[in-house]
């Protein structure tokens, strides 16, 4: 295989890494951020935690994969981003360790006070992890300031690092928060019985609204913030409009209790949005705002010919077997959750 072609492979393996992560850990980041206005009583956040009890350490194996593959693949891109955004991969990593936490120490001590704290701090560790994420690659489609020896510049960290909460960003941020939260609704209706059921569907209905109008926000800023009018043009193409349109019918399966279809469809416009972004950066890795000849590249930011080509040795051993189990995960735990308390683990 060419060198050309390894670069290439690598980061639509890394893309459907971020892909898989933001399909899998969006809905599971959603039900987080809905446990404490969704569950009234102690058995019903219980049963919402059994809905991603089973999962949500193995979705974060994505996330810690794309880390790792983008380290081994294209180091410059790991070192400037990772050094660029230092504070705010902090907060996210502390989002994640609080979340996991608390999944673990909920429900050791009966004290509803003890319990109520941890389910806050499910919340705040969910909506922590989204909104940064969503306003990371938000500026990284907007470019971020990389200079010509591939180093963020960066004068002062704590000015450069708040620099990242700029108008584009936040809305990108508050888009993954509120896509998540309706993909999460769709989940729980999906998962839940009864009374629970119904409390979610309702809720979805509310979310889509607040998820339209965000998401037309962040496709509008995108043509005044990004250079998708001289990298897609006008008419971007077949995906964003498809992922957009996925959005849109949502509300009909919302509406006629068909949760299947309806997270399938949230499914589809996350998955969609998230190529569009990749299509958008694609050969760049890192846009640099200050000199477009600065960004990093595929070609400029890879490891070498060798290293490529044993890392996608490996892939197509294990990647099959890693993909196999999770799905198998995924059938063993396919019932709907009760409140029953003899059947709730979490």
């Amino acid at each position: 295989m060419s060198y050309e072609f390894l670069q290439a492979l690598w980061f639509v393996l890394i893309a459907v890494l971020w892909i898989g992560f933001y399909f899998l850990e969006g809905f599971d980041f959603g039900v987080g951020m809905l446990l404490p206005f969704l569950g009234k009583r102690d058995e019903e956040r219980r049963a919402i935690i059994n809905t991603i009890g089973s999962v949500w350490d193995g979705n974060e194996v994505w996330l810690l994969t794309a880390g790792g593959a983008t380290f081994a693949a294209f180091p410059h891109w790991y070192a400037t981003m990772f050094s660029g955004f230092y504070l705010p991969l902090f907060l996210l990593l502390v989002g994640l360790i609080i979340r996991g936490i608390s999944f673990e120490y909920r429900s050791k001590d009966p004290n509803p006070a003890w319990r109520s704290r941890f389910d806050w701090m499910i919340a705040i560790g969910s909506f922590m992890a989204s909104l940064l994420l969503g306003t990371a690659f938000a500026n990284l489609a907007k470019g971020v300031p990389i200079g010509a020896d591939m180093n963020y510049v960066s004068p002062n960290g704590l000015v450069t690092t708040l620099g990242l909460l700029n108008p584009y960003g936040l809305i990108g941020g508050l888009t993954t928060v509120t896509v998540f939260l309706l993909h999460g609704a769709n989940f729980l209706g999906l998962k839940l019985e009864g009374e629970m059921r119904e409390r979610a569907i309702a809720v979805s209905k509310k979310l889509y609204i607040g998820a339209v109008v965000i998401t037309t926000l962040l496709l509008i800023t995108t043509y005044i913030y990004t250079d998708i009018r001289t990298k897609l043009g006008i008419n971007p193409g077949i995906t964003p409009i498809a992922s957009y349109a996925a959005l849109l019918v949502t509300i009909y399966f919302i509406n006629r209790k068909m949760e299947g279809w309806a997270f399938i469809m949230t499914s589809l416009h996350i998955v969609l949005t998230q190529v569009t972004f990749f299509t958008l950066m694609f050969p760049r890795v890192m846009i640099s705002s200050l000199n477009p000849e600065w960004s990093l590249t595929i070609y400029n930011a890879s490891s070498s010919q060798y290293t490529l080509t044993v890392m996608s040795i490996v892939a197509l051993i294990f990647v099959p077997i890693v993909l196999a189990y999770q799905g198998w995960t995924y059938y063993m735990f396919r019932k709907r959750i009760s409140t029953d308390k003899k059947t709730l683990v979490y």
